[in-house]
């Protein structure tokens, strides 16, 4: 099984790192294709890929080819693959907002599998949600599901459109835990507490209560109700995210992701 990645980026790379410990390669090394002079000097140095700087060298006889550019460069790179591909080989697309139809359409092909990775794919806790086009058999969604495997857990989906959903959730998700995390540093400083010290409290606040969470059939609203004691010190807080709408305005921001992976796709 030969696997080529175009695109050394952020998520190429985190998918090219987890996939070179696929059993399903074999004794192949992952293939990984890049124009940058830099990472491509960097890269040469690890002895668990094969780096091409020529498409026409690497993509004819890759049997798995991911895409990780960003979407506005894919119109140009489809340019430059189109009289190199065929129809027996299986595309599968880490950008967000490009379509199946239109990696069919500009390809000419036919087997395309779109994903919404996430950022945590970086230290093997990544969710890829995944759907595939009709042409894609089950045995080959498989193949694939192993690879984007290596990087955490995926879920496959019915329809693009829980792609498109799924951006809102998990693809842009670690940015709102991440800017929930920010203003807790934020009010631990104001407070007194040492930039250390701060990060321990926040840090291990989150990871207990995740763990606490995936260790049970509690949902989070019941942890709450354990936690906050009527008139107490978390109720005051759990009060005042109420009163200011919290809730609401996580579940706009979500949808505004959503959103916009929509009008990106029409784009």
């Amino acid at each position: 099984m030969k696997v080529l990645v175009i695109g050394a980026g952020n998520m190429g790379l985190t998918y090219s790192e987890g996939m070179a410990t696929s059993s399903l390669l074999g004794k192949q090394k992952l293939r990984i294709y890049d124009t940058d002079p830099n990472k491509i000097e960097t890269l040469r140095q690890e002895p668990k890929f094969t780096i091409y700087t020529s498409l026409a060298d690497a993509l004819p006889k890759s049997d798995i080819v991911f895409l990780a550019v960003k979407p506005y460069h894919s119109e140009a790179l489809f340019k430059e693959m189109l009289p190199l591909v065929n129809k027996e080989q299986i595309f599968v697309s880490l950008m967000a907002g490009v379509t199946i139809k239109t990696i069919q359409e500009h390809l000419k092909i036919d087997k395309v599998i779109r994903t919404m990775p996430n950022l945590p794919a970086k230290v093997g806790k990544g969710v890829t949600s995944y759907t595939g086009a009709d042409a894609v058999s089950r045995v080959e969604l498989l193949m694939v599901r192993h690879l984007l495997d290596t990087t955490g857990t995926s879920i496959h989906v019915s329809s693009e459109n829980f792609i498109d959903a799924s951006t809102g959730i998990s693809g842009s998700g670690p940015a709102y835990v991440f800017y929930f995390m920010q203003s807790m540093l934020e009010a631990a400083l104001k407070m007194g507490f040492s930039d250390y010290d701060s990060k321990i409290l926040v840090s291990n606040t989150f990871e207990g209560a995740i763990e606490l969470f995936n260790q049970s059939d509690i949902s989070p609203e019941s942890w709450i109700n354990k936690v906050a004691s009527k008139g107490g010190t978390t109720q005051a807080a759990i009060d005042s995210m109420e009163d200011n709408n919290v809730k609401q305005l996580i579940q706009d921001a979500a949808y505004a992701a959503f959103d916009k992976a929509v009008e990106l796709g029409k784009e």
